[in-house]
């Protein structure tokens, strides 16, 4: 495995680069203060955003994330991961791009699974970033780290499907923008708990979608964005908004989760090194006792392991996206939970140390780090636990010993 840069991921590298240089980082300030000045933060979107979405469109650095599609940029998962770490570094760097989470997840659904008409309506103003979009799969009443739990109901009648559940923390649905949601629920619970779920668009605005209450992270609301809890109380949409067929619910899960997964761990490898290069330059600055802080032994063990642990995360996430090129991401499901694991719990270490070295400030607005700690914390749950994932790698590495010993003349 060569996981040198080539010459035109370096291009696309120098090229972000200077954009988040000269456009993203001096812009977070005023994003929050936007923010801020609304009565209400979920009321609109600071106009920064989207001046700032106009000139990454128009510097050619937009829908950076489709890997090898006709609506994206053709990168493999291997060349988008350094840019994806390189938008992760700020919070709101992947929006920018138009390559922030959930949309991203919900497009390539609708790139891989949406038929031409869901494509038209749906996938094309989201590609524009006209709209934004959630995805409503978790439910307060069940353990939804396992996907086969969940109790909302689709029930087809005539020409309609007519919906029925509680979803919370879906992701986006209270950004002013969002149009459309991709809802998972029971088509029929009588036939192999696999095949029992089903996928739908249902848009926002559709009677008897109710968003009951937006749930603040550590304290952070997240807007404009938000996580909602909402209710389906008798919701009525098309049976064309079906995504390929009813049963097809957990393998489009599934299928969607193994990209969402890695960009997250690009993102966090990404805020991870924002955070080590704001501890550094903090203990060049401070002394405590006569000596720089650089100098104290224990600041100096932080930010050995800091890069140690982000360097084996690293590499971790270009195995995984090599591999997902190479023989597809169900064969590369073994490496994607691992990273899903490793990046996380590594990212928190380095964050936190950052915090201790920064001391109260730390903790403050001032610095990005507290933010990021919230957010990337809620990641050990999101898209499936920590404990699910080792589950999977253990049983992968069985199976796999198992094999190795049938094959092995130590055995025969």
């Amino acid at each position: 495995m060569n996981f040198t840069y080539t010459e035109k991921v370096e291009q696309w590298r120098e090229r972000l680069l200077q954009f988040m240089e000269e456009v993203v980082y001096p812009n977070e300030k005023t994003y929050k203060e936007q923010l801020r000045a609304q009565s209400d933060g979920f009321a609109g979107i600071p106009s920064i955003m989207e001046e700032m979405k106009e000139k990454a469109k128009e510097a050619g650095l937009w829908n950076l994330f489709l890997p090898e599609s006709e609506f994206g940029s053709g990168l493999t998962n291997l060349e988008y991961a350094p840019l994806c770490e390189i938008m992760g570094r700020s919070s709101i760097g992947p929006e920018v791009f138009n390559c922030a989470a959930p949309d991203t997840g919900n497009m390539e659904v609708l790139v891989r699974y949406g038929n031409k008409e869901q494509q038209d309506k749906w996938l094309k103003p989201l590609l524009e970033g006209k709209i934004r979009s959630a995805f409503c799969m978790t439910e307060p009443h069940v353990a939804s780290s396992d996907a086969t739990n969940i109790e909302a109901d689709i029930k087809k009648e005539g020409n309609e499907y007519v919906i029925n559940g509680r979803k919370w923390w879906s992701s986006g649905a209270g950004d002013p923008r969002c149009e459309i949601l991709i809802f998972m629920g029971k088509t029929d619970v009588n036939t192999e708990r696999h095949r029992q779920q089903s996928m739908i668009l249902v848009p926002l605005n559709t009677p008897g979608v109710q968003v009951e209450r937006l749930l603040p992270v550590f304290g952070y609301d997240d807007a404009p964005h938000g996580h909602a809890e909402i209710i389906f109380n008798n919701v009525r949409v098309p049976a064309e908004n079906i995504l390929v067929g009813e049963g097809k619910g957990f393998a489009i899960a599934q299928g969607r989760l193994g990209p969402g997964r890695i960009h997250h761990c690009m993102r966090t490898i990404g805020a991870a090194e924002r955070a080590l290069e704001i501890l550094c330059k903090r203990v060049e600055e401070r002394k405590t006792f006569g000596k720089q802080l650089s100098e104290q032994g224990v600041i100096r063990e932080w930010i050995a392991d800091s890069r140690i642990e982000i360097e084996q995360a690293r590499l971790l996430v270009l195995k995984a996206a090599d591999m997902m090129d190479k023989v597809g991401n169900k064969e590369a499901r073994k490496e994607i939970a691992m990273i899903k694991v490793v990046a996380p719990n590594m990212a928190l270490k380095v964050i936190d140390r950052a915090i201790q070295a920064l001391g109260a400030a730390g903790v403050s607005e001032d610095f990005p780090v507290a933010n990021q700690y919230a957010g990337i914390r809620t990641l050990r749950l999101a898209d499936g636990p920590d404990e699910v994932h080792r589950q999977s790698i253990a049983k992968l590495e069985l199976r796999h010993q198992s094999a190795l010993r049938e094959e092995s003349y130590l055995y025969n």
